[in-house]
């Protein structure tokens, strides 16, 4: 049984500019080995690898949502210079104009990506910081190989010869479609609508859908929410009325997946909840992937009702299930959840506590809140919703 605690987030980077879309098509990619293994870290859903740049070494996100990104920092620190600029959006939508630039050369243990094109983006603010990112290998640069993915094992493998990766056992095939930034987007039937999803390894949730793309009327039962989930490359979206639901099916491919937990959003997007499920291939040329299932785990939603993000240090309520009665309300300020003073925090320590939540692994928690001046304290019990 899996816990699904309503947290998501995603680093999905949408091109707006045509100019930028041509510019992915740049670069290229050379190996010392027929099939290269390569480090992975797969931690708090997300995969990460390391890079080295000129020597120095860095902490890169694994991410087919996004284009190739570098940080302001290795921006300045290389001198590269700047193509062009143009606007990209992130999964909540929000908009902002970026450095179009190409980074000479980049190692990912053997294997030596050249010219590849990259956004410059601030990857050091708020809670995206507190992951210490400084890039993203992106769909873009993805596309250049064929990469067999498997997180259960921390392994990540590259090739050029498809034939070297033994398909047997990967009897799930699903087509996809990418254009400019090269991320797949692979199309399924939800609630009886067509729905393309981004094939994203840079979110970490489940099952996302856009809020047009719900029908309360074809669902038997569904939680509303309402609050913020999400978090974005630019921040997090607007507070707003959401829902979890199962549906009954749910074609991927050639295969068809029964009772998938699914939450709506402001994207369409599959991500690491769902993957780490299986061992997975990414094959660009014949725009394809492979999936093969390890394991087998039943999807349960438990969850103490809401969800918090920390602001400027300081941990906010940002999410709630709408129980009747449920005694938290968006925007309240958490002091301590289970005696652990979560008030008055560093930078550092507020990192630690949004990667390692408190309430983890618990089933009852002893919260206390700070509201209009004055201070509340309530005990929640973990529920199961949806059962």
């Amino acid at each position: 049984m899996r816990k699904i605690l309503c947290s998501f987030f995603t680093f999905c980077i949408i091109l707006i500019s045509g100019q930028g879309k041509r510019f992915f098509e740049s670069g290229e990619a050379q190996l010392k080995n027929p099939i290269e293994k390569i480090n992975l870290r797969y931690a708090n859903e997300l995969p990460f690898v390391k890079v080295l740049i000129y020597g120095k070494s860095y902490n890169f996100l694994f991410d087919s949502g996004a284009p190739t990104v570098i940080s302001n920092a290795i921006y300045n620190e290389l001198n590269l210079k700047k193509k062009h600029k143009g606007k990209v959006k992130d999964s909540q939508k929000n908009k902002q104009e970026q450095i179009f630039t190409e980074l000479p050369e980049m190692l990912v243990d053997n294997v030596v990506f050249k010219n590849i094109g990259a956004i410059v983006l601030d990857l050091n603010t708020g809670e995206l910081g507190c992951f210490k990112v400084d890039g993203i290998i992106g769909a873009n640069q993805m596309a250049k190989l064929f990469w067999r993915v498997n997180y259960s094992e921390n392994s990540l493998e590259a090739t050029k010869d498809l034939s070297l990766f033994d398909l047997k056992g990967y009897d799930i095939i699903i087509p996809f479609e990418s254009k400019g930034q090269k991320t797949p987007v692979i199309e399924t039937k939800i609630l009886d609508k067509n729905i393309k999803l981004t094939f994203d390894t840079g979110a970490s949730g489940r099952l996302r859908i856009t809020d047009g793309n719900f029908d309360p009327k074809k669902v038997k039962h569904f939680v509303e929410t309402f609050g913020t989930n999400t978090l974005g490359a630019f921040g997090a979206g607007k507070p707003v009325t959401g829902y979890i639901f199962k549906t009954n099916e749910m074609l991927l491919g050639n295969k068809i997946f029964q009772n998938e937990l699914i939450a709506t959003g402001s994207s369409d997007l599959i991500g690491n909840e769902f993957f780490k499920d299986f061992s997975f291939i990414l094959d660009w040329k014949n725009n394809k992937i492979y999936m093969k299932r390890i394991k087998n785990n039943s999807v349960t939603l438990e969850s103490f009702g809401f969800g918090y993000r920390f602001i400027d240090t300081k941990p906010v309520v940002a999410f709630v299930f709408k129980d009747e009665n449920f005694p938290l309300k968006i925007g309240d300020s958490i002091i301590s959840i289970n005696d652990v003073n979560l008030d008055n925090l560093t930078t550092d320590t507020a990192c630690n506590f949004m990667l390692n939540r408190v309430e983890k692994n618990q089933s009852t928690i002893n919260i206390r809140i700070k509201r209009n001046g004055n201070i509340l304290i309530f005990n929640l019990n973990k529920k199961q919703y949806l059962n």
